[in-house]
């Protein structure tokens, strides 16, 4: 079943959680760092605009719930990670356009 899930699909998939505070998917803002499948299981690593986010728990549970609802069959873990520190300079191109900078 792995075979045929790729980064760029989970990536788009990804690109339906949008940060409820900013507007923008999580993806453009550049919290995903990495994407790992294996054999039944997709490792999402990434981060937060701050450690103190109060949407922490909500936004890594949308992650998991995202995947695990379209690509039913498989497990989902979301290791959220401080390091290396989010900055805007992690935003894509669109999303700084979206924000004015």
């Amino acid at each position: 079943m792995t075979s045929k899930i790729t980064k760029e699909k989970i990536t788009d998939i990804l690109r339906t959680v949008i940060d409820p505070e900013i507007g923008i998917n999580i993806v453009d803002l550049g919290l995903v760092y990495d994407i790992n499948i294996s054999e039944n299981n997709i490792d999402i690593t990434m981060t937060l605009t701050t450690p103190g986010c109060p949407m922490h728990g909500s936004i890594t549970n949308w992650v998991k719930r995202i995947i695990e609802m379209t690509i039913p069959d498989i497990s989902v873990n979301v290791n959220l990670v401080w390091e290396p520190k989010w900055t805007p300079d992690k935003m894509s191109e669109e999303a700084k356009l979206q924000l004015g900078m």
